[in-house]
């Protein structure tokens, strides 16, 4: 079953669990969206902090700066499954599941497609969701200049983003 959430989101579900669909046309070249996807620096623009060891095979810990209503933070923790720079970079994590970054070429910018392959539990599906979405809201305004200030990150548009999803899961 596929299912449209939004623009450019798509829920299927899958035998081990869902996978999640964004598609995302950035009026930036592929080169420029790869050091956003790869470097540290960059990653905490937008993302997360972060420590790659940008090779296949290569241990990847993404730290989430924004914190839940506890006071919690996500640590993510995988492996490089595959690279293909500046087309392709697919992580395999403890948390998140399969992530896969996918660049196409597209006049002077790109087309990025990001593949979240996961066993969510059901109640979770509307925040991961919603978390998605807004990180790569957040990946559009790095690429033009502008960086997420976590201690002060707009929780508020995540909430948006999760009050829909959650609608129209049902």
């Amino acid at each position: 079953m596929t299912k449209q959430l939004a623009r450019d989101g798509t829920l299927e579900t899958t035998a081990t669990g869902y996978r999640l669909t964004y598609e995302r046309y950035l009026d930036h070249p592929p080169e420029k969206v790869w050091r956003f996807l790869t470097d540290p620096d960059r990653l905490l623009d937008w993302l997360a902090a972060a420590e790659i060891d940008l090779t296949e095979g290569g241990s990847v810990v993404l730290r989430w700066q924004n914190t839940d209503t506890e006071g919690n933070s996500a640590v993510a923790r995988g492996t490089i499954i595959r690279l293909d720079p500046p087309n392709l970079i697919e992580f395999d994590t403890d948390i998140h599941g399969l992530l896969t970054w996918q660049l196409d070429a597209n006049g002077d910018g790109c087309l990025l497609r990001l593949t979240v392959n996961h066993a969510l539990p059901d109640e979770y599906l509307a925040i991961v969701l919603a978390g998605w979405h807004a990180h790569l809201d957040f990946l559009e305004e790095a690429l033009d200049g502008q960086s997420v200030d976590w201690p002060n990150w707009p929780v508020d548009r995540w909430e948006i983003h999760r009050n829909r999803y959650a609608g129209m899961l049902g």
